[in-house]
């Protein structure tokens, strides 16, 4: 391990993406309150950083459209403070954002290059995160990811967990899933790994992380139960079919210019065999 990998510090080290991270000085929302400027210095202060990880956000875009306040404090004044103590004491800033921030209305996968107009209160807060970073320092590294899978029983609450969890409910009898709203599924496992070599080569700027390729939930949901050998009854839905709060974009499939990871289907099969195991049905093998 490098040195400098000694020296970053982690905020959001207890969550989905946080639980891969093997290097750094890992925070939480009790070590360090990221809305708090004086807190965020006093943490900066104590272990002088070389580089911060910033994975600490409020993804659930529904309580986002909710709660525009809450999105606002963590995901931009949260990323601003960060930013300021990151220039204050000479670190490089690590900003984990989203596809959210584009308006998916392209036809193509979203480059580095194209213009972000963020739909929803998630995606602007995540935004303003972005151009945070970007006021403050030259030395940043934004990377924008989609549909992010990983955690295990314990940490996914996003999709992939859902579905395995409606497939083991004996009151289950169909799962619905929306086909015309298409992204690219990102492995937080894999995800860390590519970040942590980018921290060590110290790139900078604005880039692109997925595993390769592009599908819908429905195609998502039709992999996991087919691996799972289930013959529940998948239906495929509209967006609009379950209301949610927050208005999501048709397109959040994203194309990298530095790195092509895995195809997201080789990904989702080894998170489901390896940290899904005791979920699997016993005839069933993934593929």
């Amino acid at each position: 391990m490098s040195d400098i990998l000694d020296k970053v510090l982690i905020t959001g080290s207890g969550g989905m993406v946080g639980s891969y991270v093997d290097f750094g000085i890992k925070t939480n929302r009790s070590s360090m309150d990221i809305s708090d400027l004086k807190e965020v210095l006093g943490v900066f202060e104590k272990y002088k950083p070389r580089a911060v990880l910033h994975l600490a956000a409020e993804t659930d875009v529904d309580m986002c459209e909710r709660g525009p306040d809450h999105a606002y404090k963590v995901n931009s004044l949260g990323t601003y403070n960060l930013a300021a103590a990151s220039k204050k004491y000479g670190a490089k800033l690590v900003y984990i954002s989203t596809a959210a921030v584009f308006d998916g209305k392209k036809d193509g996968a979203y480059t580095e290059n194209d213009e972000p107009n963020p739909q929803n209160y998630y995606g602007h807060s995540k935004y303003l995160g972005e151009l945070a970073a970007m006021a403050f320092t030259k030395n940043y590294l934004i990377v924008r990811t989609s549909w992010m899978m990983g955690g295990g029983p314990e940490k996914d609450k996003k999709f992939v967990a859902k579905i395995i969890k409606q497939l083991k409910d004996p009151a289950v009898t169909e799962i619905k899933a929306i086909t015309d709203h298409t992204g690219s599924p990102t492995y937080a496992k894999d995800l860390v790994a590519v970040v942590k070599s980018l921290i060590e080569k110290n790139e900078k700027g604005t880039v692109h992380l997925s595993n390769s390729g592009k599908t819908s939930r429905y195609g998502i949901a039709e992999y996991i139960i087919n691996a799972m050998g289930s013959n529940i009854r998948l239906t495929p839905v509209g967006s609009d079919h379950f209301g949610s709060d927050a208005k999501r974009t048709k397109n959040e499939v994203l194309s990298s210019k530095i790195d092509k990871m895995r195809p997201w289907e080789d990904a989702l099969g080894e998170y489901l065999n390896d940290e899904w195991k005791e979920y699997f049905h016993k005839n069933g093998q993934i593929l």
